[in-house]
């Protein structure tokens, strides 16, 4: 099973807003911008499958390459809690540090930790690892594909931020005879 990891394109989110699970648009350049990604993937029948984040900025990638897109809430993006929709330089800066300082174990206000997104993401992957499929599209988001990179590879979470994961960006993963292969990441 071929498996394309692919974070949405840009959005139009003001820099330095928080909106992990906010709903945020896509950027006007949307158009081309999908198109250029569909330029990276191979040829995809409609026996494939697809999943999304039922967020708009994935399921309106995720429409571009199936009439039949599975939103799942498992591939959301970190949950910021109290600091959704809020600028990060409007966070009080004592508060924001013991974040970004242990974020793998801590929290936002009534949010997650990047422990618990990888957690729904690993029991995501499992379940996916079930199904049966040539091809499978995961559009969802820079969080989560981290979170499976590190899954995959038994990382331990705070070494996922390594992986550089770019607005439209796929990332492709083997599965084949119970072993996972990476072929590639952040073309």
């Amino acid at each position: 099973m071929d498996i394309y990891l692919i974070r949405h394109t840009k959005t139009a989110a003001q820099q330095g807003l928080c909106y992990g699970q906010s709903d945020v648009e896509l950027a006007d350049s949307f158009p081309a911008e999908a198109h250029k990604l569909q330029q990276k993937l191979p040829e995809f029948n409609q026996e494939n499958l697809v999943f999304s984040s039922p967020l708009t900025r994935c399921m309106q990638l995720a429409e571009k390459f199936s009439g039949t897109v599975n939103a799942d809430s498992r591939l959301l993006e970190l949950d910021f809690g109290d600091w959704e929709g809020l600028h990060f330089d409007t966070i009080e800066a004592g508060v924001l540090q013991q974040w970004t300082d242990d974020f793998v174990h801590a929290a936002p206000p009534n949010g997650e930790s990047f422990t618990d997104l990888c957690r729904r993401a690993g029991l995501f992957w499992q379940a996916l690892l079930t199904r049966e499929a040539e091809h499978v599209l995961v559009i969802t988001h820079a969080g989560v594909i981290r979170a499976l990179l590190a899954h995959i590879l038994k990382l331990p979470p705070a070494n996922a931020f390594q992986f550089r994961v770019d607005p439209g960006s796929v990332h492709k993963i083997r599965h084949l005879d119970n072993y996972t292969y990476i072929d590639y990441i952040n073309k």
